[in-house]
Formats: structure tokens, C-alpha cells, sequence
């Protein structure tokens, strides 16, 4: 059903002093139900939906990829891929602890991953594959990707503030390479974070439309790193909660509304330009083109939200739970009218409503670009579901686009105070891609070079 034969939400500006929007006739224009493990055609389009099943947990959900789209994406380029990319569906990120002893371990290290990530993005198998090589030695690829295409598969590198200095050690001869912008994060109020899922030396994001996909290039990034890094935590993700592109539509979270409705997307170069890419005027001259990558566990406490009525629901928010429509009035894309009054004479939108706080025009215009998932990681040992949003964004400089806006969240956001708690917190650099034509080879160009120049 396309959006011109869905069903018409009343304005929600006449829903004041009592009466309510009825968001549940969009709601039940939707169709619903369990997605498939994506099948891909020879051509590359994109024919099935996914689903995941991984370590840890369990997910499911519902596609949100287009319906045609190329089946893989090239490694080398200005910036890293897997930032403005159009986003995929399934996500495997984990994030690192560096055991090298010495810089040029660690630099050994980035190239091997180099060479792999680009071989994995292109479809291909590491070194001899599963099925090839010395029956005496394990084989170069773990195999379970083995006939499956890219599925769109971007990975994507950080470095954390730990891989400048640890507990007052400069490790590796690179604490004066740490960039202002790569802070700490504080402790918001209203964090209960476990330390499990809290930093981490190096970060990878493997994103791909097959969960499988995506967890084949953490599984053998993690074992070429053996000896040299560990997986500190890690966490899958399945159904996008943002759009990167213009192409595509807004999706839902667990919460059961649409999120990213207002993402800056790819397209918008003006934006991207002065929000997303550090330059290297920003202070560290090896970031120009990367960016900051915030990545934050927030668990949704669903069994209280799941007995909250739609009003409230709603007006938490301060958006229609089924079309997405701001309760000032109008359509998803409308922009909300925060001055609009019921016939109580009350705003429309509450002033505590989370698109109130969150809105860029409370927030002196700053945006960020999500790129977040739901997650499911089965039931905690009070059996309450331990779900809710993998939240992934990319800034300029969080210390003026995340930190101010999550401070003003945890303290006046009612959403986030009574109904989200975040149990896991990291930031961390994303250096610049590797240029178009570069040389992959043994002593050839690596990600994060420009750090170690």
C-alpha cells in the first residue's frame, strides 16, 4: 500500500480538551508479520526480506531495504563506508580491546584488517576460503558466508580514546594525535551503564542486508586480530531505526513509532558538510574526512510501556503513533508548530515531549546522522524483555551535537526518564577512508594511516 491509499489520520490540532487522534486506522493499513533471510538475485537485486537469529539473543523483524539496490559496496574511498551509505537492515558491531605490544603491531594489525574488510565487502572469500588450502591448517574463512553474496555489506573503523592513552599510558606513542572532540563521555542522569558494554580501544560496525553476512566479518575480523586485539562486547542489531538516503522510508522502533523521520540524510550536502565531515581546521589535521561515531545501548522498559495508553504514549512523544504526523498537525514531514494551542490554550506539543527537547530548533540547529537498530537480547533474570534501540550516530563534534542534547534528554525528555535506560555508552574517532586506487598490499595503505603518518 503506498502512502496515497492509506487511510487519513484526523488533524491531530483538533484532538485538544479530551478527544483523540485515531492513530490505529493507520496502524491497521499496515501489513505485518515475521521477515525471511534475504535472497539475492544473480543481477543483484535485492528479492526477499531478512531476519536474524545471533549470539546472545535472538531478533526478528521486517525489511526495510529497498527493493533494488547494488549488491556490494567498494572499500576504498574518501570517507569510510557504512556512514552516509543507504542503511542497511541487520548490523553486527563489536568493539575491541588492543593487547599489541608495540605501534607496529598495531599498525600490522590495521593492514590485515584492511586487506580483509575490502575482500569481504567485495563478495570474496579471505586468503584460500573454507574449502581450499592445507588439510593440516584450519582454512583462511570461517565458511559460513560461503555462496552468499556481499548483501551491501559496509565495515567501518573507530578508534576510542583508549587507543590514545590507557590508565596514564601512552601505549603506542599517540596521545598527542587525540583529538579534542574525542572525549569521555560523561554519566547522563538516568544512565545504569554496564561496564561489559562501555568503550573499547577499536570499533567495527559490519552492516549488511544478510545477518549472516554481517557476522561472518566480525567473526573473522576478530579472528585475524588473535594475539594482537579481543572483542570487549559486542552487540547485533536487525531493523534499521533511521533512513540515510532520501530513498528510503521512515521505519519504527520498539517503541512502536517511526523514528529518524528528520535524519539528515546523504543527499543533503549543505548539512552533511557542516554536521557530519571533520575538517582538519577542527584541530586534528589526520581526522579531515572522518567523523565521531556515538554508540549508545538504550534498553526500553517495555512491560511498563506497553501498558501506557496511546494519549500518553502520544504525547510523550509529540508525534500520532501511526502516521508519525506531529500533534501540532499535518503530515509525517510536516514541520511541528511548537507555539500551536488546543482549545485548553495548552501547546499542542508538550514542552517536555521528547521531539520538543530533541528538536534541532531548541538545539541551536545541530543534527546528527542516526544510524541506529533495534536489538532483542532475550530476558533479563526477572524475565523482563531486554530490548529496545542500538542507538549509532555520526557527528562533527559531539561535545556541541550529542552531549548537550542527551544532557537536556535525561533531565527534562519524559520519555527518556520514565520509560528508557541506557546500560551501555562508547565514542569514538572515525579516521578518513583510504583513497580510490590505493595499494592494499603487505606494506600498502591501511585504515587510519593518516593517525600514524
Amino acid at each position: 500500500m503506498n502512502d496515497a491509499e492509506k487511510p487519513e489520520l484526523p488533524d491531530a490540532a483538533n484532538a485538544a480538551d479530551g478527544d483523540t487522534v485515531d492513530a490505529h486506522a493507520a496502524d491497521a493499513a499496515h501489513g505485518s508479520g515475521l521477515s525471511r533471510r534475504a535472497v539475492f538475485g544473480v543481477t543483484g537485486a535485492v528479492v526477499g526480506a531478512a531476519a536474524v537469529a545471533g549470539a546472545g539473543g535472538f531478533a526478528v523483524g521486517r525489511s526495510t531495504a529497498p527493493t533494488t539496490t547494488t549488491t556490494s559496496y567498494e572499500f576504498l574511498g574518501d570517507h569510510q563506508s557504512g556512514i552516509v551509505t543507504s542503511q542497511q537492515d541487520r548490523m553486527h558491531f563489536a568493539a575491541f580491546d588492543v593487547t599489541a605490544s608495540s605501534r607496529d603491531e598495531l599498525i600490522a594489525l590495521l593492514r590485515r584488517w584492511s586487506q580483509a574488510a575490502a575482500t569481504l565487502m567485495a563478495g570474496s572469500e579471505l586468503g584460500t576460503g573454507a574449502a581450499g588450502g592445507s588439510y593440516a591448517a584450519p582454512p583462511d574463512d570461517t565458511g559460513e558466508a560461503l555462496d552468499l553474496p556481499a548483501a551491501k555489506l559496509t565495515i567501518t573503523f573507530g578508534f576510542g580514546p583508549t587507543l590514545f592513552e590507557k590508565d596514564g599510558e601512552d601505549r603506542f606513542g599517540l596521545a598527542d594525535k587525540r583529538p579534542d572532540q574525542l572525549i569521555d563521555l560523561p554519566k547522563f542522569a538516568g544512565d545504569t551503564l554496564d561496564p561489559t558494554f562501555v568503550g573499547g580501544d577499536i570499533c567495527i560496525q559490519a552492516c549488511s542486508d544478510d545477518p549472516q553476512v554481517a557476522v561472518h566479518a566480525i567473526r573473522n575480523l576478530s579472528r585475524i586480530a588473535f594475539g594482537a586485539a579481543a572483542i570487549k562486547w559486542s552487540q547485533l542489531g536487525f531493523g534499521r531505526t533511521s533512513s540515510t538516503t532520501s530513498d528510503q522510508v521512515t521505519p519504527r522502533n520498539f517503541m512502536g513509532f517511526k523514528d529518524g523521520t528528520h535524519n539528515m540524510r546523504a543527499e543533503e550536502t549543505e548539512l552533511v558538510n557542516k554536521w557530519l565531515w571533520s575538517e582538519p581546521e577542527d584541530g586534528q589535521a589526520w581526522m579531515g574526512g572522518g567523523s565521531y561515531l556515538v554508540a549508545r545501548r538504550i534498553r526500553i522498559l517495555a512491560e511498563i510501556w506497553d501498558r501506557t495508553s496511546l494519549g500518553e504514549q502520544e504525547a510523550l512523544v509529540g508525534r500520532t503513533k501511526g502516521s508519525g504526523a506531529p500533534l501540532s498537525g499535518g503530515g509525517e514531514f510536516t514541520d511541528p508548530d511548537f507555539k500551536r494551542e488546543g482549545r485548553d490554550g495548552e501547546p499542542l506539543i508538550a514542552p517536555d515531549s521528547h521531539i520538543a527537547i530533541a528538536h534541532p530548533d531548541h538545539n541551536g540547529g545541530a543534527v546528527m546522522l542516526r544510524r541506529g537498530y533495534n536489538f532483542t537480547d532475550g530476558a533479563d533474570n526477572l524475565g523482563r524483555l531486554d530490548a529496545g534501540l542500538f542507538f549509532l550516530a555520526y557527528v562533527r563534534d559531539p561535545r556541541t551535537q550529542f552531549v548537550p542534547i542527551q544532557e537536556r534528554m535525561a533531565r527534562d525528555d519524559l520519555m527518556t526518564v520514565e520509560y528508557l535506560r541506557t546500560t551501555g555508552s562508547a565514542l569514538f574517532a572515525v579516521p578518513p577512508g583510504i583513497p580510490l586506487g590505493s595499494d592494499l598490499g603487505p606494506e600498502g595503505a591501511y585504515i587510519g594511516q593518516t593517525l600514524f603518518a
